[in-house]
């Protein structure tokens, strides 16, 4: 057996059992596993520079809080914070310029070149921008930290890239936030590729346009050099991700195109020889991992290998980390897809795939979304060496088959010995550990995961973090678990195999609980990516890693809260024992629920250690010799290669390390010897989310403010007004300031998204306006709530709501039909119903307005002159699955508008029923659902209790298609063992109900539940909901978890 090595010689080992409070490094920082890292989102940290804040265009409810906040500056004042808490490495978010109404967050690029000015300045020049992000890497470097760069390969944002496809120039002398004024329009006529007449189009034809520009969604080949995909249908869960568009603000780049990767990489590679020490890769699941292995992998360690790079980095390793993204609690992707896990990309190919490397070898590609393509074709086209080797690895990976897993034991001791881990497959990419991350809603389920640990190249490079910018546990909100959950769960990563990663605010539960994103709407103050800027006013003296003096301000209080307490600690105890920051570890004659050892040898160092969390354990079968327990200082000398540990308290600790330095750092309320120790924390001085009002926000057109805003009145007020061809509804009321609606019927949810929907523009007079985007005819059945971005809504629950009336002028507290109608201006033509399925026969009737002739046809039949209004009938000739268009043209002796709607006969037509329940105050484990009332209802969920309903997003689910309607039906939902809700509450399609009962409102779930044979659901791009596409375009189609696009000519 080998020898232990002493870490502590002499005299200095008769005081191993005294405290040591500094986070000293022992044994050297070799590899990133040394690390641990803070997540900073960078506009919504610290705000160094107020003069560089801005607005983003789409964030309505931001008022006094502009979502461009934080910037280097702030960053660099606030270093010493990060180290003060012990970290030792800072990731922020992507840098370069970008693009889009909510690009606060970096993963919206429109030029990969450049760095956005506004983390610097208004007035900065690009080179400004590279010497603030060359200073800030240097004061990292000058505090002994490193810098962990977030960078995205697998897509742009939807307005272009400078290089690649130029449409636009950001005009940084503008107001940022207003879009007209700072996006410059680049046409064909001045070198860019947008159409001339772009300025002129409604905001649903511009996005159309730039999207098929990089897309080719017009059916014509605009992406000439391929530079994007083009695929309209993909799947979450198998390899279609890899070409799937998953966002309208994240379109996705040809990463099998040496063009393509080789520029983002000259891009990247500049930041790597400025000295930034990682990269965590954005979206690196939806990028095959051939094309990691063949492209971007060998080239950016080529440019991390440079001298130049080298040395800027103190010679140390550069480290990557991808966001394979598998919101699963198995380390194969939901126990199916190998090729869809983050293990996978661990790896390189077993097997030497063919690869052009000539970037003129796409241009004779000519691929075009087709409408009759599947999920499973993976991809439109063929017939490129590229994307066949990259669809032969997916055949080849697909599924989860023994002989397709690859395996290592470089995590894992062989009995108490380390041993030397072997790289040679290692494809020179880590991972965020997603399955440890949805598994920690308790460490016990996070811990469970390591048995899989074989299936990483080594899991102890593995990134784990807790909650993160995008998602907490198997949730959408920031953790919500008590306290000591979280000491419970920060002990366990900052003690087992990986690397710690926090993100900001965690060490004092910022904003807990509350959803991390919605996007346009919800405030970021009322989000998980809140401004944290006010909890760290104040100023620190850092002498060392967890170790400083002269705290003051809002800062102090933070510095004091008990988990930063907590977390400063574990950084010390890590920091001073190398087995916890890359030891390899055994559970092997560990009796603990959460117990393990751990052991980490090189030429300078071997370091043992035993670790127990939340219990006692007794250790087996280990080494002899001296052990010291780093939280409590007790000394065990072990003869009989046996160890007991005593330790009570969730989330305490005993961490016994062999020959140690003693304990480290002193008692908590979570790291203690016999009892908490009394911590003296006092909550801020200040106001911890200040308001930011320096900065005005634009307002370029009239539009909402947020919620505690004040109402602008433009000038001049805008007179309410509809055109002939919109849908759109009035609001009068005199105080609020962010009135919002919610508008659906037992089919469609017209506003989109979830509740509260979507912000009314401010007219000026107390008027507000709604328009609709959608391109379904929005029927009399529809109905509407108002509220105050979600406050004090009306109607008030299970009153139903205000009656659609297009033009309709609505006030709270009347009828709950408009007051006044305001009639529509202009030639327009409506054909009811607009298309869709029908059974039997349909009466459609078709209306002109201020049209001085007009005519409509049935399929190829004859030309029908009408004047004003005409009725037909459909179907008394056509069989069941017969279509039939309907076309017509109108004129006003001015202008003339042409149009067409589908009408398709079915034996039956069904309705899916979508009924929801929040368990956030019932906290039930399990939800049932059981419809009772006639023999057809009791015939729905079947006996008592009923229907186990799904979690899908916030909600559970329940999803029926029937023939006939539920709404005479009733609900009660149970847990199945005895806690029900009331009886004689009705079913309400897209209804969400809680413990209570019915709580009057609507939704529409994210995801829908894993179904193959579920139905499909219609949205345009825009996100809105439509019953049929009875219109040309590109539509997004939900077919339980597939999430598609689907063309409709």
């Amino acid at each position: 057996m080998k020898k232990i090595s002493r870490l502590l010689l002499g005299t200095a080992v008769a005081m191993t059992a005294l405290s040591s409070n500094a986070a000293t490094f022992v044994g050297d920082r070799t590899d990133f596993r040394d690390e641990t890292i803070y997540f900073a989102m960078t506009t919504r940290f610290y705000d160094g520079d107020i003069s560089n804040n801005t607005y983003c265009w789409d964030g309505v409810l931001n008022v006094n809080d502009p979502e461009w906040r934080g910037d280097f500056k702030g960053l660099i004042e606030k270093l010493d914070y990060i180290k003060a808490l012990g970290f030792t490495a800072v990731w922020i978010t992507p840098i370069v310029e970008n693009g889009s109404g909510l690009d606060y967050h970096g993963y919206h690029a429109m030029d990969f070149s450049k760095i956005d000015h506004r983390y610097v300045s208004k007035d900065a020049t690009d080179a400004d921008a590279d010497v603030a992000f060359q200073t800030l890497i240097d004061e990292v470097h000058k505090r002994d930290m490193k810098l962990v760069l977030d960078i995205v390969l697998q897509h742009t944002g939807n307005f272009g890239e400078n290089y690649l496809c130029k449409m636009f120039e950001k005009d940084y002398t503008q107001d940022l936030g207003d879009i007209n004024a700072s996006m410059k329009v680049v046409p064909k006529s001045e070198g860019g590729l947008l159409p001339e007449n772009y300025a002129s189009m409604k905001p649903a034809a511009q996005y159309g346009s730039r999207l098929a520009l990089m897309k080719n969604s017009d059916f014509t080949n605009k992406d000439t050099h391929n530079y994007w995909h083009h695929k309209a249908w993909f799947d979450w869960d198998d390899p279609s991700r890899w070409w799937g568009q998953i966002a309208g603000d994240c379109v996705d780049l040809n990463t099998e195109h040496p063009g393509v990767t080789s520029y983002i990489v000259d891009c990247y590679s500049r930041f790597i020889k400025m000295g930034v020490d990682g990269f965590r890769i954005d979206t690196a699941g939806h990028i095959p991992r051939l094309s990691f292995n063949k492209n971007f992998l060998p080239q950016l360690l080529e440019a991390a290998e440079s001298a130049e790079a080298k040395a800027k980095r103190g010679n140390t390793p550069f480290f990557m980390f991808g966001e394979v993204c598998a919101r699963s609690m198995e380390v194969i992707y939901r126990g199916a897809n190998y090729n869809c896990s983050p293990c996978y990309y661990t790896w390189k190919e077993s097997k030497d795939y063919a690869w052009d490397y000539d970037p003129k070898s796409w241009d004779s590609v000519v691929a075009i979304p087709s409408e009759t393509e599947g999920s499973h074709d993976y991809e439109t086209v063929s017939g490129h060496t590229n994307w066949d080797s990259v669809h032969q690895s997916a055949e080849d990976d697909l599924g989860h088959a023994d002989a397709i897993l690859r395996k290592s034991d470089n995590a894992l001791l062989n009995g108490n010995d380390y041993h030397k881990p072997d790289y040679s497959d290692f494809s020179g990419l880590s991972v965020i550990d997603f399955a440890m991350h949805w598994n920690f809603n308790s460490a016990s389920g996070a811990f469970g995961v390591h048995g899989q640990d074989y299936l990483y190249n080594d899991a102890t490079y593995n990134v784990v973090y807790v909650d993160s910018h995008d998602y907490a546990p198997d949730s959408n909100f920031r953790f919500s678990k008590d306290q000591a959950t979280w000491a419970e769960n920060l002990s366990l990563m900052f003690s087992f195999r990986g690397i710690p990663c926090i993100y900001y605010g965690s060490e004092v539960e910022f904003q807990k609980g509350k959803a991390i994103d919605k996007g346009a709407v919800l405030a970021l103050k009322d989000s998980g990516r809140a401004y944290f800027g006010g909890y760290i006013e104040g100023d620190v003296t850092v002498n060392d890693f967890a170790d400083y003096s002269g705290a003051t301000g809002n800062l102090a209080s933070t510095l004091s809260y008990p988990l930063a307490l907590h977390i400063q600690r574990l950084n010390k105890i890590r920091a001073a024992v190398p087995a916890l920051r890359k030891g390899q570890y055994s559970t092997e004659g560990c009796s603990g629920s959460l117990s393990f050892k751990r052991r980490y040898t090189d030429d300078k160092v071997d370091s043992y250690v035993l670790v127990t969390i939340s219990g006692n354990s007794t250790f087996t079968g280990i080494l002899n010799g001296r052990y010291v327990d780093a939280i409590t200082g007790e000394v065990q000398n072990v003869t009989n290669n046996t160890l007991t540990a005593t330790c009570s308290g969730k989330g305490n600790m005993r961490v016994f390390v062999l020959d140690g330095p003693g304990k480290i750092g002193d008692d908590g309320k979570y790291l203690y010897a016999d009892a908490p120790a009394e911590e003296n924390w006092t909550t801020w001085p200040d106001e911890t989310m200040p308001d930011e009002t320096t900065t005005i926000k634009p307002n370029p057109t009239p539009g909402p403010v947020g919620p505690g805003g004040d109402r602008v009145e433009p000038d001049p007020v805008i007179a309410p007004s509809i055109e002939a061809d919109e849908q759109a509804i009035f609001l009068y009321h005199e105080s609020w300031t962010a009135a919002t609606a919610w508008i659906w019927d037992d089919q469609t949810n017209y506003t989109g998204g979830t509740w509260p929907g979507q912000s009314l523009q401010y007219l000026g007079d107390n008027m507000y306006k709604w328009t609709y985007t959608g391109d379904a005819e929005i029927p009399s059945s529809a109905r509407i709530i108002f509220s105050n971005a979600g406050n004090s809504q009306s109607p008030g629950n299970n009153e139903g709501g205000y009656k659609f009336v297009n033009g309709g002028v609505y006030k709270l507290g009347s009828s709950l039909e408009p007051y006044d109608i305001i009639e529509a201006s202009g030639l327009s033509v409506k054909l009811s119903p607009n298309g869709g399925t029908f059974v039997g026969t349909q009466d459609v009737t078709i209306t002109a307005t201020n049209a001085t002739s007009a005519w409509y046809k049935i399929g190829n039949g004859a030309q029908m002159s009408f004047n004003g209004t005409a009725t037909f009938t459909l179907g008394t000739d056509m069989v069941d699955g017969e279509s039939v268009t309907v076309s017509w043209s109108a004129t006003d002796g001015i202008e003339t508008k042409t149009g067409s709607a589908v009408y398709t006969k079915v034996d039956t037509k069904s309705t899916v029923w979508h009924i929801y329940f929040d368990n956030s105050s019932a906290n039930w484990s399990n939800v049932y659902c059981y419809i009772y009332g006639s023999n057809e209802c009791n015939e729905i969920t079947g006996k008592w209790p009923g229907t186990k309903l799904v979690k899908n997003g916030d909600y559970y689910e329940y999803t029926v298609e029937t023939e006939g309607a539920l709404d005479a039906c009733n609900v009660i939902f149970s847990n199945g063992s005895g806690s029900q809700t009331g009886d004689n509450v009705k079913v309400r399609n897209y209804g969400i109900y809680n413990a209570k009962g019915d709580t009057g409102l609507s939704g529409v779930s994210d995801v829908a539940a894993d179904d193959p044979n579920a139905p499909e659901e219609y949205y345009n791009l825009q996100g809105m909901r439509v019953e049929y596409p009875t219109s040309a375009g590109v539509y997004l189609v939900k077919k339980g978890n597939k999430v598609s696009k689907r063309i409709i000519r």
